[in-house]
């Protein structure tokens, strides 16, 4: 019983790591150029044991937004904690300054997986990493909603707006400090924002 136990967590923890090496690597080299062998040699694992657990690549991107899907889902519950929506929003920015280097070097994990997988002719996954998006933005609108202001859903597709943008800008133009200036002005305008008298 105890060796099946055991056989049933190293296969979980080598799922775990290939699902990990998959969002990174995905990320940094796009779906088109990555193998299977780059991701068994990032989490590695030998190649033959991707197909056990991923038959397709589609499999691996698939993992990879869900890797994403909980990362923002981290990430928001740790900014749960916060009691204001005001600082929450603002935590979110801090995080989105703090990741400047990933974003100059590769853009956002999950907005350039999304335009890459547009551009493919078969499948659904685009729409799977729009649904990772639009978890983003749900959050965000509730945190506008919260704060009592007008119009919460534009405000949440304006500060999404301008994560991907300057995430795609610092990336196209390799400079980081687009993160930070950006942000900044993204922290400025969260604190100007109050509810209509």
């Amino acid at each position: 019983m105890t060796n099946s136990v055991n056989r049933q967590v190293r296969a979980s923890q080598k799922r775990q790591r290939l699902t990990a090496a998959a969002a990174r690597v995905l990320h940094e080299q796009g779906v088109e150029r990555t193998t299977l062998a780059d991701i068994a040699r990032e989490a590695d694992v030998p190649v033959g044991n991707v197909y056990y657990y991923f038959k397709t690549k589609d499999e691996l991107v698939r993992a990879a937004l869900d890797e994403h899907r909980v990362h923002l889902d981290e990430l928001t519950g740790r900014l749960e904690r916060l009691a204001d929506p005001r600082d929450r929003l603002k935590a979110l920015v801090e995080a989105w300054i703090d990741g400047r280097d990933v974003a100059a070097r590769h853009g956002c994990p999950t907005g350039t997986l999304a335009v890459e997988l547009d551009k493919r002719a078969e499948g659904t996954l685009d729409a799977e990493a729009g649904a990772v998006i639009r978890l983003l933005l749900d959050w965000a609108a509730r945190q506008f909603r919260e704060l009592g202001l007008a119009d919460p859903d534009d405000l949440a597709l304006t500060l999404v707006c301008a994560y991907q943008g300057m995430s795609l800008l610092a990336n196209a133009l390799r400079d980081p400090d687009v993160m930070t200036r950006e942000g900044t002005r993204l922290l400025r305008w969260l604190d100007s924002l109050h509810p209509a008298p």
